[in-house]
């Protein structure tokens, strides 16, 4: 037999070991694994160079906003951003986009929209919102199902004008009606009450420092907002995910959730694990500034002691960057009108292993779970994606465990130029990122990217697919352009050449824009409610 693709000296885990071996690659999925590869023909051989091989890493939070936003971080500069950091599988979020995605018609405007730009695998999640309720849209949960969303997100504090959030009866109803589907109902868990009351607070004192930002936002604010989570999933039956849990004592909520049966799951985002709030927000100010905020030491180590005692699922990133010149730094602006949202598909595989493989922290069979396995099987796409099984997709994070390196914004591939883990020091980097057999990124200089044309990029990047504005004219009706008041106001709205640049300038990437592919979700699947002692 011709395979398409050996990818050969791959040391893979087995448990928490590893094993060196060569991986046979036949119509994008994985035929078999061989000691021996002589006398077996390919038309391609990818060599691994006997790195850590895993399972492609999945974030299933991200926010890519060029529907509404291109001015932030759109689809192409966001897969790009993921390749990098070994990430072969984004679940983009439904709120950051113009319209939001809570229909059908909404979803397959941005699946449209999208696909001409991604570079590697992605999902959706499905909205549902307050306004939902209000007016009586709720059969569009069960219609966002049947289309093959992951699961339905909801804010208890506000998030976008085309994303109302939930007060609590509202949040009920949508845990009612999504607990019918079998899908999760993710929540951004934080009291809107005390969040605005105390923010109002600080501002009267006058404070204007970084660090007022998180301690407005307090942790009883997130504490009470899981606590009512869990209790709405217990009343309905709902899959309750906990997103970006920022507290340790979210952590001992969600473990104490799982130890009474209940089917409540969480994740963490590495700067959640990394930073705390006195430090970098003192030091990087709106750059640090996120919601929910930085938290402190304590929560750090108790945040990596849920991941490894099962009471913190999987990670994520929540990547959600602004542009600097209009939306962190514009003229005015302050700790309490700058946005909150900061980059991290291409740190988070790096993080985790350095801070945690490589620390001791996590054993590989539990670094493979928080960065592929579990989140795959949560959102129903697992063993298509997450695995490394005979018939699985061929998609791999190669790693260099010993490689050194400094993150500098200006040499990742977001286009926001800013990080608050800029100038840490990591020892573990990736070195190649493989999806469905292909090559799409190695840690080098060269790049497809680099020879886009003028031509190519109006087409792919600033101007919308042929025929798009014909197939959905009737929500272009209400939302003209597809523009945001931010997009209008922003500096790269005037400013496009920025954006050609930066795109030219992005390292390693060996495909050209289109190549991944929308994965709709294959089953219902739930995680088993497992805590180490």
């Amino acid at each position: 037999m011709m395979y398409d693709v050996i990818i050969k000296n791959a040391r893979i885990p087995q448990a928490d070991e590893t094993t060196l071996t060569n991986i046979l690659v036949k119509d994008e999925k994985i035929a078999g694994f061989i000691d021996n590869i002589d006398g077996i023909d390919a038309k391609e051989i990818i060599d691994a160079n006997g790195h850590l091989t895993l399972p492609g890493c999945i974030d299933s939070h991200t926010h890519f906003m060029y529907q509404g936003f291109p001015h932030r971080e759109n689809f192409l500069t966001g897969t790009a951003s993921a390749a990098a950091g070994g990430v072969t599988t984004i679940i983009d979020m439904p709120c950051c986009s113009v319209p939001s995605v809570r229909s059908v018609e909404q979803l397959k405007l941005k699946l449209d929209a999208v696909s001409p730009q991604a570079l590697v695998d992605f999902a959706f999640w499905g909205g549902v919102t307050g306004e939902d309720v209000r007016n009586g849209w709720l059969h569009n949960v069960e219609e966002q199902a049947e289309y093959g969303v992951v699961a339905y997100k909801a804010y208890m504090t506000p998030s976008v004008p085309t994303y109302p959030r939930v007060d609590d009866p509202e949040m009920l109803e949508a845990f009612t009606e999504v607990a019918k589907t079998g899908l999760p109902i993710g929540i951004h868990a934080e009291n809107y009450a005390m969040c605005d009351y105390y923010v109002k607070k600080l501002q009267r004192e006058g404070r204007t420092d970084g660090p007022a930002w998180a301690e407005a936002r307090l942790e009883l604010a997130e504490k009470v907002a899981i606590e009512l989570g869990i209790s709405f999933a217990e009343h309905t039956g709902a899959r309750l995910h906990i997103v970006h849990m920022s507290t340790g004592i979210g952590a001992k909520l969600i473990g104490e959730g799982k130890k009474r049966g209940l089917n409540v799951t969480s994740e963490t985002c590495p700067h959640y694990l990394t930073l705390n709030y006195q430090e970098a927000m003192t030091k990087y100010g709106p750059l640090a500034k996120i919601a929910p905020p930085l938290r402190t030491k304590k929560d750090n180590e108790e945040l990596w002691e849920g991941l490894r005692n099962g009471s913190v699922d999987f990670m994520a990133t929540d990547h959600a960057p602004y542009e600097l010149e209009s939306e962190k730094f514009s003229k005015g602006m302050n700790i309490w009108t700058s946005f909150p949202g900061i980059p991290g598909v291409e740190t988070m595989v790096p993080v985790l292993i350095s801070e945690g493989y490589n620390k001791g922290r996590l054993s590989l069979s539990k670094l493979v779970e928080v960065l592929s396995t579990n989140a795959a099987k949560h959102y129903g796409i697992y063993p298509k994606k997450g695995a490394m099984n005979i018939g699985s997709d061929a998609d791999f994070t190669i790693i260099d465990l010993d490689k050194r390196w400094k993150v500098d914004p200006k040499k990742l591939a977001s286009m926001c130029g800013y990080t608050p883990l800029e100038g840490m020091e990591l020892k573990g980097k990736v070195a190649k990122t493989i999806l469905r057999g292909t090559l799409i990124y190695e840690d080098n200089d060269e790049s497809e990217l680099a020879k886009m044309t003028d031509e190519d990029l109006q087409r792919i990047v600033h101007n919308y697919p042929e025929g798009l504005e014909e197939r959905y004219k009737d929500i272009l009706k209400e939302y003209p352009h597809l523009h945001s008041k931010e997009y209008e106001n922003s500096y790269r709205k005037n400013h496009p050449e920025v954006i050609d640049k930066h795109i030219r300038g992005i390292r390693g990437i060996k495909v050209k824009p289109g190549f991944g592919q929308f994965v709709k979700r294959q089953s219902i699947q739930v995680l088993p409610r497992r805590l180490t002692f």
